[in-house]
């Protein structure tokens, strides 16, 4: 009766399988057939994206970034942990062995006759246990740890690519801010320029105390322009030499000017390739195999467990015959264990791991529509930068050109002071604007980049790999 009680569910385990829980399948996503910005010449970017900027500089901030930055050797050690994580996953699916030798020497005293006896005691023990993983529970767990690994590797791309693009953006930021820092000087040098002309003047009866006080505001307001730009460039650099991993007093940007740049073209190649380009995309699905692998888990904790379990060594009086044939002991056992009752912990985790994965299965599909936009945002953001970049240059020449004929003109005599003024004003207003439109151009180029996962390109190879269960 007892032998059938534990062979009927050994027999059960035989004919059910070895898993427990859906296998993962990849969730259907809505590709769109091209870009709403499409382009006659579409490849993907290389690697080395930022190399086509021309600027060694760049090259050499963004080297050292790979090699420097905190926030990537963070990554770095987050992929050490998930891999530990899984080698201590796949541990259950081994027997464990464990080596016990002893030594004792005891001495007891007769109660009646008040003699002693010493005794010595030496023994070796072997001990194993096993369990049997007919449910697939330990292979379900070891799934989900490689699986949240090849995760952290996918992380860790983002992260290099979000390292990258942000010392390519804060780059070109500085370099912005430090040829609007040159030209809100020019400017502050003109507003002086100005005025002492008009102080000359006035002096010698040409110009009125009115044309001198107005001056005097302008100027007063261009040496106001000047600490605020000179803060922002501060902190860019600043922020720069984070990302580098460096203290702010050791970095000095050599380029000045934005002009210096080139103007790379990106086109985007075919829609229904840009999922597999994109690490953050792999690492959503990864995390939702992982998830998967979680119910199956969870799923065979509702049913039987079963385990081996033996024990041999040698154990003897006298050292000289420990090991002997006549001092070897064993013991050999097998154990079955089914819950029956557990506060509905088990079920608990059934619905939180069925929940999760719902949870991570909506990030994994935002992350694919994501992704599509990001391409198209970056492609509006391209062509509307270009535009309103070649509008501000030609109105940045008229508007040289124009203050240089208020100068002649005022000096002649030919233009008031009001003129002249207005005109100063638009041609400042006129460089700055220009300067933003280069900066949001080559901006928006480095996010169209970040955004076609900057020339990366990897497959779920590993992810199936974890998600079949094979070593």
């Amino acid at each position: 009766m007892v032998a059938r009680l534990f062979t009927a569910p050994l027999a059960a385990v035989l004919a059910v399988g070895c898993t427990v829980g859906p296998a993962y399948h990849r969730s259907p996503v809505e590709t769109p057939q091209q870009w709403r910005e499409a382009s006659a010449t579409a490849a993907w970017p290389s690697p080395q994206w930022w190399q086509e900027f021309g600027s060694a500089e760049l090259d050499g901030y963004v080297a050292a970034a790979k090699s420097a930055n905190l926030d990537l050797a963070a990554a770095v050690a987050r992929v050490e942990e998930a891999d530990a994580q899984a080698r201590i996953a796949g541990a259950p699916l081994l027997p464990t062995l464990d080596l016990a030798p002893r030594a004792r020497r005891s001495r007891q005293v007769s109660p009646v006759t008040s003699n002693y006896t010493t005794n010595n005691d030496f023994a070796t023990e072997l001990s194993s246990s096993y369990e049997l993983d007919f449910w697939g529970k330990n292979r379900s767990a070891r799934g989900a740890a490689r699986a949240n690994a090849m995760a952290s590797r996918y992380s860790r791309e983002v992260v290099a690519l979000t390292v990258v693009t942000s010392v390519a953006q804060s780059y070109f930021q500085v370099l912005g801010l430090q040829e609007r820092l040159q030209v809100t000087r020019q400017n502050l040098a003109n507003a002086q320029r100005v005025f002492d002309a008009l102080e000359l003047e006035y002096k010698m009866g040409t110009a009125t105390q009115l044309d001198v006080v107005q001056q005097r505001t302008v100027l007063a307001n261009a040496s106001a322009a000047v600490p605020p730009v000179g803060q922002a460039l501060a902190q860019a650099v600043n922020a720069l030499a984070v990302l580098l991993g460096r203290p702010p007093q050791a970095i000095t940007v050599a380029t000045r000017s934005l002009d210096t740049i080139a103007i790379p073209e990106v086109a985007p190649g075919l829609p229904s390739e840009l999922l597999a380009r994109r690490p953050d995309v792999h690492a959503a699905e990864a995390q939702l195999i992982a998830a998967n692998f979680d119910i199956r888990n969870v799923r065979a904790q509702f049913l039987p467990e079963f385990s081996l379990t033996a024990q041999g060594g040698v154990e003897s009086r006298v050292l000289s015959k420990l090991f002997s044939s006549q001092s070897l002991v064993f013991d050999i056992g097998g154990q079955a264990l089914q819950h029956l009752f557990t506060g509905g912990r088990l079920t608990g985790q059934l619905r939180y791991s069925q929940a999760h994965y719902r949870e991570l299965l909506a990030n994994y599909r935002k992350a694919t529509i994501s992704a599509y936009g990001d391409v198209e945002d970056s492609l509006v953001a391209i062509r509307g930068t270009r535009d309103t970049l070649a509008q501000q240059r030609a109105a940045l020449e008229s508007a040289r050109t124009a203050f240089s004929l208020a100068q002649t003109q005022f000096q002649t005599g030919t233009l008031n002071l009001l003129a002249l003024l207005n005109t100063q004003t638009a041609l400042f207003n006129t460089e700055n604007s220009y300067l933003t439109a280069r900066l949001n151009q080559l901006q928006a180029i480095v996010g169209l980049y970040k955004a076609l996962g900057g020339g990366w390109s990897g497959e779920l190879d590993d992810a199936r790999l974890a998600q079949s269960g094979e070593p």
